[in-house]
């Protein structure tokens, strides 16, 4: 009797559940009857709009390039994450996808200690991306062109797509993607369905276990018994099969990450006259922090704050004077979040992907990122029916290091910042529990500024350079810069800066703006969707 698994039944669709059917249909092409059941009745939360640069691999995979999905989508592009307010001194600094160069052994940043602190903003001497960002440019020439020379074969429509497994990366890509989270699912439930996924519109009544505790059967309102070899769970926060038939236990890290609620709204925008800026912007609030994401046509925002300092009344009114009168009209939607991870993603025959399987507020814009994460692990460690003990093992124990290291970084976010001029930012300082490695390293950080052996080992997606931008940003930094660096010379360090900002100034006179380029891509798309249509009518007329 053959062991292969032969059907898999994703429950739930929305981001997690269309990204891995989209993926799955892609990687496992033979043998494997892909079905997704989805309820009519439950909305996504679709908050989860921006991404890191490493999603280029998820589309790469599946062979889809930007100028197919993006107009779809409504998506443009993120360069950075602009953190305002998230300092004592309200001064505003960028996260860039781009890492530090290096003169004579040490990064920019050590360099930016010795010579320009005080005199010129880390981010803007060490980075070409802020300026661009400033300027609200693209990072793309209307040829296609990316400005980072190191990585444009990358960005080759004629690149092979390849499965890759996001902790092997070694480039950085510059620029990320914004979208509408349920365009790109809609987008994505038309890959799937054409690779042959089933789509099954239908309400889980009941879950039913095997003898040996695994799942047998879901029970649907109008399907009745689904059964399958293999579940994946992708029912959000509910972990319908995780936790509620399968019992296994969520971790909390409320005790670490205060922010336990949400408030998302769309904002409409007249990107024509105001243009869009290639990045997202973090604001921090009385009692959280605001995400505003810019799509073509409209701005995804929302209010992440903590329950015990405010109200949902009273969070509402802080985040709609915080947007102003473009907001006046728009609905307003309330979202409990559930901060943690499963103890284990994966139990007896049941994957969690997604909202399911853990989240961590989305301040760095790590949703998407787990779900990319699962998905490609979930490839790499495919089972058989007799579903190995050490393969389950080898997964929860990847999947549960990178959720614990993005916990690690986003309280890094809130305790290594020198705001206290509120009860939730007093409360950030004083009254969370920091994890005893993280209390190591950020003494250690007072000294010397994070490198890659010194920051959380286990892969999670930010490099030591991350680290870095927000110790900087936040004012937590060493009081000195290394010794080393007295004793060599500074020439090539000079040289270094005024490279940096003379590209910078360049690509800033050069490149389109975002608007333009995406306004570009998608008058072209609609000339070649035209002429591809027309050239078909001549084909019919001619034959």
């Amino acid at each position: 009797m053959s062991q292969q698994i032969k059907n898999i039944v994703i429950v739930g669709g929305g981001s997690a559940g269309w990204m891995t059917a989209a993926y799955l249909s892609k990687a496992l092409d033979r043998n494997v009857q892909i079905s997704l059941v989805e309820s009519s009745n439950i909305t996504t939360i679709g908050v989860g709009e921006a991404t890191f640069s490493t999603i280029k691999l998820f589309f790469d995979f599946l062979g889809l390039q930007e100028h197919e999905w993006m107009p779809k989508c409504n998506a443009s592009y993120k360069m950075a994450i602009k953190f305002v307010n998230w300092n004592a001194q309200g001064q505003h600094f960028y996260h860039p996808f781009q890492r530090y160069e290096t003169v004579d052994g040490f990064d920019m940043a050590e360099w930016w200690l010795k010579m320009k602190r005080g005199s010129e903003p880390f981010d803007y001497a060490c980075f070409l991306i802020p300026l661009l960002c400033d300027n609200k440019r693209s990072p793309r020439y209307f040829d296609g062109t990316v400005f980072d020379d190191k990585v444009q074969n990358l960005f080759s429509r004629q690149l092979t797509p390849e499965k890759n497994v996001l902790s092997d990366l070694k480039v950085q890509y510059p620029y990320a993607y914004h979208f509408d989270a349920n365009l790109l699912a809609r987008f994505l439930k038309d890959y799937a369905k054409q690779r042959g996924v089933k789509q099954i519109v239908d309400d889980v009544i009941d879950v039913k276990l095997a003898d040996n505790g695994s799942i047998d059967r879901i029970i649907t309102k109008e399907h009745g018994n689904i059964g399958s070899d293999l579940f994946i769970d992708c029912t959000g926060f509910r972990g319908l099969l995780i936790n509620k038939a399968l019992g296994e236990p969520f971790i909390s890290f409320s005790e670490s990450l205060l922010c336990d609620r949400a408030i998302a709204m769309q904002v409409p925008t007249d990107i024509n006259k105001d243009g869009m800026n290639p990045y997202t912007t973090a604001t921090a609030l009385s009692s959280g922090w605001v995400w505003n994401i810019p799509l073509y046509g409209r701005i995804g925002t929302g209010y992440v704050y903590c329950s015990e300092f405010l109200s949902e009344e009273q969070a509402e009114q802080e985040f709609r004077q915080h947007l102003g009168p473009a907001a006046q009209n728009c609905k307003a939607s309330h979202i409990k979040i559930r901060v943690g991870r499963n103890r284990n993603s994966w139990v007896k025959n049941c994957v969690a992907i997604g909202l399911s399987s853990g989240f961590v507020e989305p301040l760095e814009s790590t949703g998407i990122f787990f779900i990319q994460h699962g998905i490609e692990e979930l490839v790499s460690h495919f089972p058989d029916k007799t579903f190995n003990e050490e393969l389950i093992k080898s997964y929860n124990k990847t999947i549960a290091g990178c959720i614990d290291g993005v916990r690690n970084f986003l309280t890094l976010h809130y305790c290594a910042s020198d705001r206290e001029d509120t009860p939730f930012w007093k409360a950030t300082k004083h009254e969370i529990v920091v994890p005893e490695e993280l209390r190591e390293r950020l003494r250690l950080w007072k000294n010397r500024l994070p490198n890659s052996k010194n920051i959380y080992q286990n892969y999670h997606g930010f490099e030591s350079y991350s680290y870095s931008v927000m110790l900087l940003g936040l004012n937590y930094r060493p009081q000195s810069n290394l010794p080393a660096l007295d004793h060599i010379d500074e020439r090539n360090a000079i040289a270094a800066f005024d490279s940096i900002k003379e590209r910078a100034h360049y690509l800033n006179t050069t490149l389109p703006s975002q608007y333009e380029y995406l306004t570009h891509v998608i008058k072209s798309q609609e000339r070649s969707e035209y002429l591809s249509e027309s050239d078909l009518a001549r084909s019919l007329v001619t034959t």
